[in-house]
């Protein structure tokens, strides 16, 4: 039962962090983009590919299911930095963030899964 209890407090002290982060399809080069107020996250974007419940990108989904998760990898590109700014707005700050990331890598048409 302790050990229960330290894993829920190691749990809870764990700070969360926001970012971006690409899927890459290794066979065609193709990628999608995408952010999140919690890094941890994209262990559940994995499993929502794994179990055809990913509805952000039809076409990533159709990929997935046909090449398989080993044809695939994960990369964080970028954590939000924290502010100790007043005004500072995460939600916004990440949008931007993603944007920029969107700008640079263009993952449009052959490209990637996204539509201008």
């Amino acid at each position: 039962m302790d050990r229960k209890k330290e894993i829920k407090h190691s749990f809870k002290e764990t700070s969360v962090e926001a970012g971006v982060f690409q899927i890459k399809n290794n066979l065609n080069n193709k990628l999608f983009i995408g952010s999140t107020r919690n890094l941890k996250t994209i262990n559940g974007t994995k499993f929502m590919l794994r179990t055809n419940g990913f509805t952000t990108s039809k076409e990533l989904q159709n990929e997935y299911n046909q090449y398989g998760k080993d044809a695939f990898t994960f990369e964080i590109l970028e954590i939000l930095k924290k502010s100790d700014n007043l005004y500072f707005n995460e939600k916004e700050a990440l949008q931007e963030m993603e944007q920029k990331w969107l700008e640079t890598l263009q993952p449009y048409g052959e490209q990637g899964y996204h539509q201008k």
